[in-house]
């Protein structure tokens, strides 16, 4: 059975927790546990959705944030078929009504 897996990147929820108001400050936090990373890769790794991120990084993520691998990344896992009929079976799933058909524009020059 096929199952779709997905995850939630929560480190922007970590740090408004903590009180870290902008990317800038969590520079030289990473800098002490040895991650060199410029402001603008942290800004991409708190704002936009991580996709690749080393051990290291996840260990010293953990260790500012005196938290676990699992307050970092939520995941959640459903089957494919399941998540299929739930998405088409919803409230805000409008039926068709095929008896009403648009007409044909006709075009007439104004010369």
């Amino acid at each position: 059975m096929k199952r779709d897996v997905d995850y939630t990147w929560r480190l922007a929820e970590l740090m408004a927790a903590r009180g870290l108001n902008t990317t800038t400050e969590l520079v030289p936090l990473l800098a002490e546990r040895g991650i060199e990373l410029s402001r603008v890769q942290v800004y991409r790794l708190v704002n936009q959705r991580a996709e690749r991120v080393s051990l290291q990084l996840l260990a010293a993520l953990c260790d500012i944030f005196q938290c676990e691998v699992g307050d970092l990344i939520t995941v959640t896992a459903a089957d494919a078929s399941a998540r299929r009929k739930t998405a088409t079976a919803g409230e805000n799933v409008v039926t068709l009504d095929r008896s009403v058909r648009p007409r044909r524009a006709r075009v007439i020059d104004d010369d």
